[in-house]
């Protein structure tokens, strides 16, 4: 079943990526490389990316492909109009562990487990406004990886990503005291709920779990729905399309059932009138199923 072949991203997030000199310094595990050999490193690397750029013309059809990097994990990348990009697939779309964790989210987490250890409470727990823009430049990363991870049906890892932002959603509405930072972020928050539940229901859907599918957009719909509002003219044009788009989704899927339970009992009648009983016992079973 196709869920349309468009997926509309929110307008106004725009992020730079690149790791620093000492990221890029830092060999597997931690430690920094002698500065004479990393110069020998890139003496020996040309800047020139036309090879690269001839290997692999840009078509907008196919412009995202996962490749082997040279010490063998995968990795994601968009050939654009001038360039290519890369993705790490797992982690960080850029690569970075930001305090020996995984992402931003997951040392701030930590960094609360500590503070409810410390207190027995999470009263007084404040995200910073320093902390939610590293916040907000992580999730605005993840946002771009799932986007182009729903376009070639990586399902499981988009739901990932999409599960990651509404982690740093819930952490800032709790803990950030900035209504202004937290109207930046959470005013894209009907978006990542309808990207989360897409994501949920085709892994559904190639499960042959259609009516737990239903259930995921019917409840995403209603949860949008009750959203606290945001004083953001995105958070209403967001929480409208997302609404129609799931509930388009929703309906597609159940005309598609419709018409999946006309033509099995077209074949349950032509079964029996052929006399084929053994036929016509399964049709009947995979009718009583859809019913």
């Amino acid at each position: 079943m196709e869920l349309g072949t468009t997926i509309e991203p929110p307008k106004e997030m725009i992020f730079t990526m690149g790791r620093s000199i000492a990221e890029a310094l830092r060999i597997g595990n931690g430690a920094l490389l002698p500065s004479s050999v990393f110069l020998s490193i890139l003496m020996t690397m040309s800047p020139d990316i036309t090879e690269l750029l001839e290997e692999w013309p840009y078509d907008p059809e196919s412009s995202v492909r996962i490749i082997s990097a040279n010490d063998g994990r995968n990795v994601l990348q968009v050939r654009l109009p001038l360039g290519i990009e890369q993705y790490e697939l797992d982690g960080r779309p850029d690569g970075i562990k930001p305090h020996g964790h995984q992402t931003f989210l997951d040392f701030i987490e930590s960094r609360l487990q500590e503070f409810v250890r410390e207190y027995r409470t999470d009263t007084g727990f404040i995200v910073s406004h320093e902390e939610f823009q590293k916040l907000h430049e992580e999730g605005t990363l993840f946002y771009y990886r799932y986007l182009l991870l729903f376009q070639i049906n990586d399902f499981e890892r988009v739901l990932r990503d999409t599960s990651h932002n509404l982690r740093i959603c819930a952490l800032v509405e709790k803990y950030v005291q900035s209504q202004e930072d937290k109207s930046t972020l959470l005013q894209y928050k009907p978006y990542i709920l309808r990207m989360n539940a897409l994501a949920r229901s085709m892994l559904l859907i190639q499960r042959r779990e259609e009516e737990r599918a239903k259930e995921v957009l019917s409840d995403t719909i209603e949860q949008i729905r009750s959203l606290p509002e945001v004083d953001s003219p995105t958070f209403q044009f967001e929480k409208i399309r997302s609404i129609n788009y799931l509930t388009s989704t929703l309906k597609q899927l159940m005309g598609d059932q419709e018409d999946t339970l006309e033509r099995l009992k077209k074949e349950l009648e032509k079964a029996v009138k052929e006399e084929n009983y053994e036929l016509a016992a399964k049709l009947r079973d995979q009718i009583r199923e859809l019913e």
